[in-house]
């Protein structure tokens, strides 16, 4: 986490869900090259969480870009609107750490690369740490 904004919320958790969002994007590609017999279903499902979570990167990373011009005072609508989005990007990452269990459990190519199954954890795991702040931070301004 960077600690440029000291404790101002909406740039720290933005900060937090513009650099998961990248990770779990590049995760898709970790899991695809890794596992290079991986069955077509999940390749391409993994390309369409790519997409989804380089949407969802740019989404945040534009709030950023309002939220640094708005010199931190944010109206109550911009405000609103940055929880409705941490609280979307937590969601999504719940949605995909469920994913990558899936592939990890029921993914015969998986089945059968000890490393792969490693790396999978290590993706939920880091995936997990980022809901577990999102959460956090939602928490603390209710």
């Amino acid at each position: 986490m960077q600690f440029y904004y000291g404790s101002q919320m909406p740039l720290r958790v933005l900060d937090e869900a513009e650099f998961w969002k990248e990770q779990e994007a590049e995760h898709t590609v970790v899991m695809r090259e890794l596992v290079r017999d991986l069955e077509q279903e999940y390749v391409d499902a993994l390309k369409r969480w790519e997409d989804v979570l380089n949407t969802t990167h740019q989404h945040v990373e534009r709030f950023v870009e309002s939220v640094i011009r708005s010199g931190n005072q944010l109206s109550p609508q911009l405000y609103q609107q940055v929880l409705e989005l941490v609280t979307f990007c937590l969601q999504e990452s719940v949605a995909f750490t469920q994913f990558c269990k899936q592939v990890k459990t029921e993914s015969k190519a998986v089945s059968k690369n000890p490393t792969a199954k490693v790396v999978i954890d290590h993706i939920i795991d880091e995936s997990d740490y980022f809901i577990g702040i999102a959460q956090t931070i939602l928490y603390e301004q209710n």
